[in-house]
């Protein structure tokens, strides 16, 4: 099983702290690093943060980086490391511009992209980027099919009910094939059929080994309806509040997690480095 590390940086965190955490990360021999997306948050909101009891984000935060510039940044400065977007608010962005984003970085990377999305959360944010909230999760998927046309290899064409591509170039290409990895986050059945129809993997999120298993199970009974079977998939899990020890990396191992997924938050490089010492106690790297 593989380890990854979920990260954020903000307007407090400098470019010499990205790049030593960034480094730190690839020296300890994890495999990833996840950067989360929201361009724009809130001092009041009404809307739920799913992964918390009092339905606010943790920390009240005033805002985190772009992921697609701050995973760049940190690509010119590793060699190795996976770089994943953990995850991308498709619905609330422009697709051919996403499109562009994933491939550009696919590109100055060397092929190290993991492409998590998800449909979002935060009605107030997609009211201020004037997006409609309400079909968010039928505008994911054709969002995503109109990024596959303009990976695949030449001439890139698409039409659906959302969204009209005419028929043009987009370059560079991603340099994975056919593309990056997509892996759709949630833990609704919405969130799990998304998976089964256009996702090459599954990033379950704040779940403890039971309820990855739950999820799992689900899983595998959607993907045979569309005739696929998880082997076809790839599982990744982000611990988030629960506990990483000995026992429960066991556990995730067990239940066929490919990739765990775990907080790493520091706002010092001294600080970081005992808290990935803390880590690695624990885990394979």
């Amino acid at each position: 099983m593989q380890i990854g590390v979920a990260m954020a940086f903000n307007h407090k965190t400098s470019g010499e702290f990205m790049v030593a955490a960034a480094e730190m990360v690839e020296e300890a021999g994890l495999h990833s690093i996840w950067l989360p997306e929201h361009v724009v948050l809130f001092p009041d909101y009404a809307s739920r943060y799913p992964y918390s009891t009092d339905g606010k984000i943790p920390g009240d935060p005033e805002g985190v980086l772009d992921p697609f510039t701050a995973l760049t940044y940190i690509a010119a400065h590793t060699q190795r490391i996976r770089l994943g977007t953990g995850v991308c608010l498709v619905p609330q962005r422009q697709p051919v511009y996403t499109a562009k984003a994933v491939a550009d970085l696919d590109y100055l990377s060397g092929g190290r992209v993991d492409f998590g999305v998800g449909i979002g959360w935060l009605k107030e944010e997609f009211d201020n980027l004037q997006m409609d909230f309400r079909s968010r999760a039928r505008r994911c998927t054709e969002y995503i099919e109109v990024m596959q046309a303009l990976w695949r290899p030449g001439v890139s064409e698409y039409r659906g009910q959302t969204y009209a591509l005419q028929a043009c170039y987009l370059y560079p290409k991603p340099v994975q094939d056919p593309h990056p990895p997509i892996f759709f986050g949630g833990e609704s059945d919405a969130a799990l059929n998304r998976v089964a129809t256009h996702g090459n993997g599954w990033y379950g999120y704040d779940l403890d080994p039971a309820h990855a298993a739950a999820g799992i199970a689900k899983l595998q009974d959607k993907l045979k309806k569309v005739g696929r079977s998880l082997a076809d998939v790839q599982i990744y899990v982000g611990t988030n509040t629960h506990p990483v020890t000995d026992e429960t990396v066991k556990q995730y191992e067990d239940l066929g997690v490919a990739q765990l997924i775990v907080p790493l938050m520091a706002g010092n490089v001294d600080r970081l480095r005992v808290r990935m010492d803390r880590l690695l106690k624990v885990v394979p790297a």
